[in-house]
């Protein structure tokens, strides 16, 4: 039985899903920052408990036929600007003013680059180039260059120099300082936007290097026979050595988004938002007609990139943001309490209010199930921080303070999606991450909305979603102007390019889908010829089941309905209950991982696949 592993690799917490046809095993362990590859070994060995009764991780790994990597790390680097010290060499004096543009381009430029530019003349015999290029490598490395990307005015003047420096320069140096070559990188027309694919490429480079590596060594001691995939931000995934560093950049959330466009596909659902709620932010995605919204060309922090991204919005709302009292009134976020030291009710120090918090006064989580039972919750000490930090200040009682936290939050969630929300009342809300099935039928209500999708798999979702990827390599090339001969030519190169590379991830070229476009850049005359092989994904089994029974209760709960009223709601395990099991709210719903409220006027049923639907029939 081949299965396929799939790794979700965040700051905090690592998700692993190992999937065989329907069935899904999955788990978390912590993230190990020192040595990724570490925490990447854990979660395999406890899946592997899971799946087996007992560890057996080479047993697990020789049944497997791919194993799938998505990871935070790219994003987190550069969010933190952990990363290389970078050079710049060009030939085009207001080349650093046009990078540096905007606001944020220009903090960007200045943490990732600075004063490392190399200027040189554009023109001058071959003597004189070599002397001033050798010169400025020198003073480049000296002010602690680690890395360097050329940015020639030409593609005979980058070729030149190119060629210079392989005369002057031994192979080892060269090799020690990496130089990567813009117009090489990236088919674009726009130029500082290849130039800024070129600069983060180089930052990103070693510190997802180093990871990967590390990894695909270790598993070549138990003899796996297919390379380790890396999962990118196009929805594709490819071996490591036919990957680049950008397009790691925010994979976790297409993730997620794959994930979304596979339950789409299996409910017949026309239009469907993601909203990921993590611990810091909400991630909200769209899929409309099996289409997932994607931007042709991406941004990074604001600073447009080459490659095509998933259109994903990020809000400063996420189970750990801190909720506080501002000149008056309850805020919620952006700042967040983290994993360390966490919401008060985790017990290790944290001294501001979370949803999570509230959530455990109003009855919504039991401290003794949360995460599945493996984490205690002390409701002792979320009392005590929400009393100080908004009730007393607000001059309420913690009750009504309970309430209006819930609200603002709701609200606050709300607002991160309801821009994107259909105008014929077909939208779905697909929710999931730790804190998403918590809030979402209140925000979707606020918003319009009145169906939520709760998948099974909710805590883990942008890790299963990764299953619904394909192993793929996409080309592109400027065809502006091609002749027809000169164009077929170009699709024959593309062709023998993907051959290669297909091969070496294992597949024949007949083995693929092909996919060809010509793209209009920008509503210019500029045209792009774009070719996409790929291997298809597998397809989602689901859909509601055709007879309904009753939910199956396995007790009751008080949870705060308003700052006076106290309701006896249902309990139900959602893995008990059997396809088409239905239930009105108030109820709260326990999945693998996950809290699911349902309120009043709501209803729920359980599908076929064990996903979680509910419908506001208000």
């Amino acid at each position: 039985m081949e299965r396929l592993i799939n790794i979700d690799n965040g700051g905090t917490l690592t998700d692993i899903v190992v999937g065989s046809g329907t069935d899904f095993t999955f788990t978390k362990t912590l993230t190990t920052p020192v040595d990724l590859s570490q925490c990447l070994f854990d979660g395999m060995t406890k899946a592997s408990e899971s799946l087996f009764g007992e560890s057996d991780l080479a047993g697990l790994l020789q049944s497997t036929r791919h194993i799938r990597y998505s990871s935070t790390q790219g994003t987190n680097a550069l969010v933190e600007r952990k990363g290389p010290l970078l050079g710049l060499i060009t030939d085009d004096p207001g080349l650093v003013d046009s990078l540096r543009g905007s606001e944020r381009s220009a903090g960007l430029f200045d943490d990732l680059i600075g004063n490392r530019v190399a200027i040189l003349a554009s023109d001058g015999s071959p003597a004189e180039l070599a002397g001033t290029l050798v010169a400025e490598i020198n003073r480049l490395t000296t002010a602690g260059a680690q890395r360097l990307v050329v940015a020639a005015g030409s593609v005979e003047r980058e070729h030149l120099y190119k060629r210079t420096m392989l005369k002057n320069f031994p192979r080892h140096l060269l090799g020690s300082v990496p130089i990567l070559f813009s117009r090489d990188f990236a088919a674009d027309t726009t130029r500082t936007r290849q130039i800024w694919s070129g600069i983060i490429n180089s930052f990103l480079h070693p510190t997802v290097e180093r990871f990967l590596y590390s990894a695909e060594h270790r598993l070549r001691a138990y003899k796996v026979k297919n390379p380790l995939l890396i999962y990118r931000n196009d929805g594709a995934s490819s071996r490591v050595s036919k990957s680049v560093a950008l397009k790691t950049y925010s994979s976790g959330p297409r993730g997620g988004l794959e994930g979304t466009r596979a339950l789409a596909e299996a409910y017949g659902l026309e239009h469907v938002l993601m909203i990921d709620v993590g611990g810091t932010t909400t991630d909200v995605g769209m899929v409309t007609d099996s289409t997932i919204s994607v931007d042709r060309r991406g941004s990074v922090q604001g600073v447009d990139i080459s490659y095509e991204m998933s259109n994903v919005h990020s809000t400063g709302v996420g189970g750990s943001s801190i909720i506080a009292v501002r000149d008056g009134e309850i805020t919620v976020g952006p700042e967040s309490v983290g994993a360390a030291p966490g919401p008060a009710c985790f017990g290790f120090g944290g001294t501001q209010a979370t949803i999570t918090d509230v959530n455990l006064l109003l009855g919504v989580l039991d401290p003794a199930t949360y995460l599945n039972g493996e984490m205690a919750l002390d409701a002792e000490r979320s009392r005590a921080v929400i009393t100080r930090t908004v009730a007393e200040p607000l001059g309420i009682s913690l009750d009504e303070a309970l309430i209006r936290m819930e609200r603002t939050y709701s609200d606050r969630l709300s607002g991160a999606f309801a821009a994107l929300v259909g105008t014929t009342g077909e939208t779905t809300i697909a929710a999931f991450g730790g804190g998403g099935p918590m809030s979402a039928c209140s925000a979707a209500r606020s918003a319009g909305v009145s169906t939520v999708l709760v998948p099974r798999l909710a805590a883990v979702f942008s890790a299963y979603g990764i299953s619904f990827s394909d192993i793929a390599q996409s080309y592109e090339t400027d065809v502006t102007g091609f002749t027809p001969a000169s164009l077929e030519l170009a699709r024959r190169t593309m062709e023998a390019d993907a051959a290669r590379d297909m091969f070496q991830e294992g597949h024949e070229l007949s083995e693929c889908e092909l996919e060809w476009s010509t793209i209009a850049e920008d509503g210019s005359e500029i045209l792009s010829l774009k070719a996409v092989f790929r291997l298809p994904h597998p397809i989602l089994e689901g859909g509601t089941p055709a007879r309904q029974v009753a939910a199956v209760s396995s007790g009751t709960r008080q949870v705060r309905s308003t700052a006076t009223e106290v309701d006896t709601v249902s309990v139900y395990q959602l893995d008990e209950q059997k396809p088409g099991a239905t239930a009105s709210g108030p109820a709260i719903v326990e999945g693998p991982f996950f809290t699911a409220r349902v309120p009043a006027g709501w209803s729920l049923t359980v599908s076929t696949a064990g996903d979680l639907l509910l419908t506001d029939a208000a």
